[in-house]
């Protein structure tokens, strides 16, 4: 006796929207893979987006100046090409370190042959010049996703850790403890604030440990961006 899956309701043909969210707890957050590779993408990113954005402004610069000429389509031709590729490149980050499929959209099929049917086509490939679209609008957010994610992360465990560390700057320094500021008053009394006492070294480990966990938060937020773009931009509609 078979039973069917349409008496409980259940179509074997259907698939979830979504794969369910299998980010770990925020206590966990800091030491998990996912957020290291969400790192990974973040930090590998910045050259990506540097060689992106210097390429295809190079390329579009040199190619429209030249429209006059034989030269100019050919460039922008190649201007085109090359955001395919990188965007190619993007998708394969995307799912290698941040486990998001983005498709690829459909190759250029060139209507007519010859060198340059080639170049038209590619030309008025839509694909391509969202591509383009999108090394441009990428890079400043690239800069700014590197600055704020390896600042929060190594200043979050820095000072985490500091009462590892607290003993280093009395012994090779001459200082009692960690100095936050230094400063002299308007009548001349040199002032010096130093992180000295148990209670003020727990209470700055205490404000690593709450930058710790925040990172991954922030870092996640900030690499959905890119897979918002990457399924706008780079996907096949």
């Amino acid at each position: 006796m078979t039973t069917s899956t349409a008496a409980y309701g259940i179509r074997a043909d259907r698939r979830p929207d979504r794969r369910p969210d299998h980010r770990p707890a925020f206590w966990k957050a800091p030491f998990s893979a996912e957020t290291y590779r969400e790192v990974g993408f973040v930090v590998t990113g910045l050259p990506v987006a540097v060689i992106g954005f210097v390429l295809v402004v190079t390329l579009f610069a040199v190619g429209t100046g030249l429209l006059v000429t034989a030269v100019g389509l050919p460039l922008l031709a190649l201007l085109i090409t090359s955001a395919r590729g990188l965007g190619a490149l993007d998708r394969e980050r995307l799912r290698t370190l941040l486990a998001t499929e983005v498709t690829a959209p459909a190759p250029v099929r060139p209507s007519r042959r010859g060198f340059w049917g080639a170049v038209t086509a590619r030309l008025a490939d839509a694909a391509g010049w969202r591509a383009v679209l999108y090394q441009v609008l990428m890079f400043p957010w690239a800069v700014a996703t590197f600055i704020i994610t390896v600042t929060f992360l190594v200043t979050g465990w820095v000072v985490a850790l500091y009462p590892l560390y607290h003993w280093v700057f009395k012994r090779y320094l001459g200082w009692p403890g960690y100095r936050v500021v230094e400063y002299t008053g308007s009548h001349g009394d040199y002032h010096t604030y130093y992180i000295t006492s148990p209670y003020q070294i727990a209470g700055v480990s205490l404000i690593g440990l709450v930058l710790v966990v925040l990172t991954p938060k922030i870092v996640h937020g900030l690499t959905n961006v890119h897979r918002l773009a990457a399924r706008g931009l780079l996907g096949a509609r």
